[in-house]
């Protein structure tokens, strides 16, 4: 690897704003300065995308990563002839776009375990389309855990110097509350420290978020507080790491903010979400841990409403081209390596 480190970005759901952030992130001087990224994606979608946003550009169909042209004003594109812009409806759920959404992901993810790019960025994909197209998994994270062989993934949010990790992801509510147990939580907490420390903090300090308000009350509220969380910490501590809570999380997010964790554990998808996207909606970026490979991601979706218009902002997509870049320069590794997942 030279200095900038080289990296692939997923295209998105063709029908959505994956190509626009694309085509804008990768002319940015910002993401040139610190990495080699190409697009994976099908070059007419790109143009049109380019089109969108006003923007002019060479757009450079390369065979595989070790020909990008790597230069000012051209975007390296691996094309994939996967969506025909005379039947592709911007804007749509469609069959076409989850199509073209998995067959970028697939690429992306059979270069990084192949070891020919240093880390994965994807643009947006929308679950419906994906589900349209009998793609058989929900998201992301399950496509690279499915295809690399890992087998603990987990969800990490780095925003403005904070860590926010999650315990559970795409289920309901309701499921994520009768998920709540103490071995799941213990799960948690052991896969946050080691993060962490692959972060490089030396002595992380994590905060647990309560399930319930007020932390359940002693019961008053559920007993998730007394029955699962609290005995993790517990032990937790007794393994001498620095653990915090449950911490109510009306208070939690605002506390690690201004430096009294390092870190907060979320239960439950949209409680992290949530306070992630009002602390900074567009510079919120998602990483996966527990992969062999490194991909990280906006964290929005794909916004049918304004695709094709030319006003999607690139910031997200610029932010976790950054951060991939920045974990590659720095050796992070946030999984097993790619040999032993691929046993």
């Amino acid at each position: 690897m030279t200095q900038r480190p080289l990296l692939a970005a997923t295209m998105g759901d063709p029908a959505g704003i994956g190509p626009e952030i694309c085509v804008r992130a990768l002319l940015s001087d910002e993401v040139r300065a610190l990495s080699r990224t190409f697009v994976i994606g099908d070059a007419r979608i790109l143009a049109n995308a380019l089109d969108a946003c006003g923007l002019t550009a060479t757009l450079n169909r390369i065979s595989g990563p070790e020909a990008i042209a790597d230069r000012p004003g051209v975007i390296d594109v691996l094309h994939q002839e996967t969506a025909d812009p005379a039947v592709l409806q911007i804007g749509k759920v469609q069959p076409l776009g989850g199509e073209a959404a998995y067959a970028a992901i697939r690429a992306s993810i059979d270069l990084s375990m192949s070891g020919r790019v240093a880390g994965v960025v994807t643009a947006p994909i929308n679950k419906e389309s994906l589900q349209a197209a009998k793609i058989p998994f929900i998201g992301h994270t399950e496509m690279f855990a499915e295809h690399t062989g890992a087998k603990e993934e987990m969800t990490m949010f780095t925003i403005s110097g904070l860590k926010i990790f999650f315990l559970t992801r795409h289920v309901s509510l309701a499921r994520a509350c009768q998920l709540m147990s103490e071995p799941l939580v213990a799960k948690g907490i052991a896969s946050c420290m080691k993060a962490l420390g692959q972060l490089g903090y030396e002595q992380p300090h994590l905060a647990v978020a309560a399930l319930n308000p007020h932390g359940g009350e002693d019961g008053m509220f559920g007993r998730e507080e007394i029955e699962a969380i609290k005995p993790a910490i517990v032990a937790a501590r007794a393994k001498g790491m620095k653990v915090s809570g449950p911490v109510p999380a009306d208070s939690v997010f605002h506390l690690a903010r201004i430096g009294r964790y390092d870190a907060v554990l979320s239960l439950y998808h949209d409680q992290g979400h949530i306070a992630a996207k009002m602390m900074d909606f567009e510079k919120t970026v998602s990483v996966t841990l527990g992969l062999p490979v490194l991909r990280t991601s906006v964290d929005h979706g794909t916004a049918f409403d304004i695709a094709g218009t030319g006003k999607a902002s690139a910031v997200s997509m610029i932010e976790a081209i950054k951060v991939a870049a920045e974990y590659v320069v720095r050796g992070v590794r946030l999984g097993d390596e790619v040999a032993q997942a691929a046993e």
